[in-house]
């Protein structure tokens, strides 16, 4: 059985749970709170060196970090990864787009509006570029969910999976989804999928990270 080392409120560590659920895989639940500092730990970075959530344990002292990573992982060989290849590079394309677009702008709003008491005030200088090239992204994603139900295959993929954890918190740090219905719609979408679990879910059995 695999071990899932990730953060209850993290967007990347959402992913991962998300998928495993989706496709019914058990998994042993381990709470890290990095907020707390319990990913800096010897213990942690003797596991994964760059101190990061999720981290999947796939076999005794083998790991995987990188949330896109651990989605190609786990969900290979089932629906939600193309194997076609077009639609493979497609999936990765849109995963690629929201590491380096979307990520870094709402995520980064979330984790300090939503996560860090005072984090409006300690990044107040940054936050006017994370909301402008948020919304450049979420504008990119309207225009291609104006034409496809999903991002690549006509139908749920990992790529969809990635896109959503972050693009469903993003009301929660000011952006202002009522500009873009086709994206609302494909959240709407997503919700309504089989084995679909919400972020606050916590999995059970619950252990706490040493």
């Amino acid at each position: 059985m695999y071990t899932l080392y990730s953060m209850r409120r993290s967007g990347n560590s959402y992913k991962v749970r998300l998928a495993l659920a989706r496709l019914g895989i058990p998994y042993k639940a381990v709470e890290v709170d990095i907020l707390q500092g319990e990913s800096k730990t010897p213990e942690f970075l003797a596991m994964n060196p760059s101190g990061q959530v999720p981290l999947l344990e796939v076999a005794p002292d083998r790991h995987l970090a990188e949330s896109n990573a651990i989605l190609w992982y786990v969900a290979g060989g089932s629906r939600l990864a193309p194997e076609d290849r077009v639609e493979h590079a497609e999936a990765l394309q849109w995963m690629f787009f929201e590491q380096h677009s979307l990520e870094p702008n709402i995520g980064a709003a979330y984790f300090w509006l939503c996560l860090i008491k005072g984090g409006r005030e300690l990044q107040s200088h940054a936050l006017e570029d994370w909301m402008e090239n948020g919304y450049r992204a979420l504008t990119i994603m309207e225009r291609h969910l104006a034409d496809h139900r999903y991002f690549v295959a006509g139908h749920f993929t990992i790529a969809d999976i990635a896109l959503y954890a972050y693009t469903h918190l993003a009301e929660q740090c000011d952006y202002d989804l009522s500009r873009f219905p086709a994206v609302r719609d494909w959240l709407d979408r997503i919700a309504a999928e089989p084995g679909y679990v919400p972020m606050d879910l916590q999995p059970e059995p619950l252990v706490a990270a040493q």
